[in-house]
C-alpha cells in the first residue's frame, strides 16, 4: 500500500495535480494535513482515489475534523495539522504523547511547511512539507509513505 501525504496546499494546487495525474496508479491514498480542506475535496472529486483529510488553522468554518486516527492493514496512523500541539513553537513532544495515546504506529502532521521525518519513541512522524509554499529554506516537498506486510517505508520528496 502506498500513501501520498500533502499538508499546507493553501488553494495552490498546479503542483498537486501535476503529481496526482505522475502518481495515479501508484498510490492507494492520499491523505491532505489540512490548510485547505477543499484542496482535498477538489482531488476526492476529480480523482477516483480515496482522500482522508484534517482541518487545518486556516480552515475555519469547516465541519470536518481536526484529527484523524486511520487504520490500514494493522497500522495505526494518526492525522492532524499539527496547530493545536504547538508544533511550530516547541517540538514534537505534545504531538507525539498523542500518538503515544491513541497507538499510533505513525504520526503525520503539518502546520510549519517544513519537512520532517523522523522516529520517535518508536513512532514515524512525518511532516510532508508544502507543495505551494514551502519554508524556512526548504524545498517544495510531499510524503509518500509505503506499508508492506508490518513495515513502514516512510519517506520526503523534493519537487523536482
Amino acid at each position: 500500500m502506498r500513501i501520498l501525504v500533502l499538508s499546507d496546499t493553501h488553494r495552490s494546487l498546479n503542483r498537486a495535480l501535476l503529481l496526482m495525474n505522475e502518481l495515479i496508479y501508484e498510490i492507494d491514498y492520499v491523505f491532505h494535513l489540512g490548510d485547505n480542506t477543499e484542496d482535498a475535496e477538489f482531488l476526492r472529486e476529480h480523482y477516483n482515489t480515496p482522500v482522508v483529510c484534517v482541518s487545518g488553522n486556516c480552515d475555519s468554518d469547516c465541519s470536518i475534523k481536526d484529527e484523524e486516527l486511520i487504520t490500514l492493514g494493522n497500522k495505526k496512523i494518526l492525522l492532524t495539522h499539527g496547530h493545536k500541539y504547538g508544533v511550530k513553537y516547541d517540538s514534537t513532544d505534545r504531538l507525539v504523547y498523542r500518538a503515544l495515546e491513541v497507538g499510533a504506529d505513525i504520526c503525520l502532521f503539518g502546520h510549519t511547511h517544513i519537512p520532517f521525518l523522523g522516529v520517535i519513541r518508536g513512532i514515524v512522524v512525518m511532516n510532508p512539507g508544502s507543495l505551494s509554499l514551502p519554508r524556512g529554506g526548504s524545498n517544495a516537498s510531499y510524503g509518500i509513505i509505503k506499508i508492506e506486510d508490518n513495515d513502514i517505508y516512510p519517506s520526503i520528496v523534493e519537487w523536482r
